[in-house]
């Protein structure tokens, strides 16, 4: 595709200069390959991956074609978490205040009061389902005016259950709209969701059919005994790396691994859904300034995270089916960089993650039990060996030779 500029796309000068002034001077493939539908005004469905740039894809569209003078809200932005919801308005704030928009986003865990006063005075709210519904039940605001709606990680929304909720937003908001649907997937589901919510769309698919973030990244499986598990993840941990996130089935189950991983020198925060909003953001603050650098979570609360920097994903806990795998591993290996994505196999769980590594076309010594304890099972084609060998940077280009040798374990 031939490399075009954000002016050669039809980005004003007003908003080229604000992703100028941070540093983003080309537009990602996927951003080349939507904006200027979008700018035209077309529907258009998006078969994109996380780290892919797709926010800026729908978010400088936004910018563009919202008037200051439009009545509020006039451009919804639907996202299954909030933690999600609020990472798009940080990452379009810059670009709508060179318009002299308001951006306000809508989710739980924080006051309704507030909330819903910022929220009826912005002409772009980004929101998650359940939330939004109880503002609208209170008539803090109407959709009367959508002129502009996205549904992103769309595919993830109606993974969580918010089918009914998206139903009834969408029927809220005027038939005579632009809607942009961005999904890891156009298939099944999504796909006959995609089709009843826009007309005449145009559809994208980035990168090669098929490719997802998951495939950026070298794969590895550890095979371990169930006893031993902990004991891997803190060597994991202790080869040379950036920052790394952990994941765990349960809430219960991040913050007993944070105290244990505390208990054997190895500093970590959790988020998952029994934390505050408050907590969760201040976890997220020290994460991403790698004040701690190792973060445990839950699927539901890390999606969404998009922490520069992520060399290494782990799965303490392996994930329920493939497309758990590529939204826990698609934090890391993001914006064409690379990255680790670690799993801990115990002796119960060979035979699912045998058929995991099959679907990613990743060669494996997965046997019927944990004798391979602490070794690498699996390692994708061409990636070479086990992470962290030594004299060898982190993933992302950026190793910092992370603590060298761990303490030992204790009980």
């Amino acid at each position: 595709m031939e490399k075009k500029s954000f002016a050669d796309l039809g980005v004003s000068s007003a908003v080229a200069g604000a992703l100028s002034r941070r540093g983003i001077e080309e537009p990602f493939e996927v951003q080349r390959l939507v904006l200027g539908d979008v700018l035209d005004g077309r529907d258009v469905l998006v078969k994109s991956p996380t780290g892919s740039g797709k926010t800026l894809a729908f978010g400088i569209p936004l910018a563009e074609r919202i008037n200051p003078s439009d009545p509020a809200p006039a451009a919804l932005v639907l996202a299954p978490t909030r933690e999600l919801a609020s990472q798009i308005v940080e990452e379009l704030r810059d670009i709508t205040q060179a318009r002299k928009l308001k951006i306000a986003a809508v989710y739980g865990g924080v006051g309704l009061v507030a909330q819903s006063a910022r929220a009826a005075r912005a002409q772009i709210l980004v929101a998650t389902p359940g939330r939004l519904e109880d503002l609208l039940a209170r008539r803090a605001f109407t959709l009367d005016a959508i002129r502009i709606l996205v549904l992103d990680e769309a595919d993830r929304m109606l993974d969580m259950g918010f089918r009914p909720a998206i139903d009834r937003i969408v029927k809220a908001c005027p038939s005579k709209r632009q809607t942009l649907f961005f999904s890891a997937t156009l298939d099944g589901i999504a796909g006959n969701l995609a089709a009843s919510y826009t007309k005449d769309a145009v559809k994208r698919e980035n990168g090669t059919p098929g490719k997802s973030a998951a495939e950026r990244v070298e794969h590895r499986f550890v095979a371990v005994r169930d006893d031993s598990r902990i004991d891997a993840l803190l060597t994991e941990l202790g080869n040379e790396r950036d920052r790394a996130l952990v994941f765990v089935r349960t809430k219960r189950g991040a913050d007993r691994l944070v105290k244990r991983l505390g208990a054997n020198g190895v500093e970590a925060l959790a988020i998952h859904g029994n934390k505050s909003q408050r907590q969760r953001e201040q976890a997220l603050a020290r994460f991403r300034s790698g004040r701690i650098d190792t973060l445990v979570a839950t699927d539901v609360a890390a999606r969404g995270i998009d922490v520069e920097g992520i060399s290494h994903v782990i799965n303490f806990d392996p994930p329920e089916d493939h497309d758990t795998y590529v939204h826990r591993i698609g934090r890391t290996g993001r914006a064409g960089r690379t990255g680790v994505g670690v799993t801990l196999v115990g002796a119960g769980e060979h035979q699912e993650m045998r058929k995991l590594a099959g679907r990613l076309g990743v060669s494996h010594e997965l046997g019927g039990g944990g004798e391979r304890q602490g070794r690498p099972a699996a390692v994708a084609p061409g990636r070479g060996g086990a992470s962290g060998a030594p004299g060898r940077g982190g993933a992302s280009g950026r190793g910092r030779g992370h603590r060298g040798r761990r303490p030992a374990a204790r009980a």
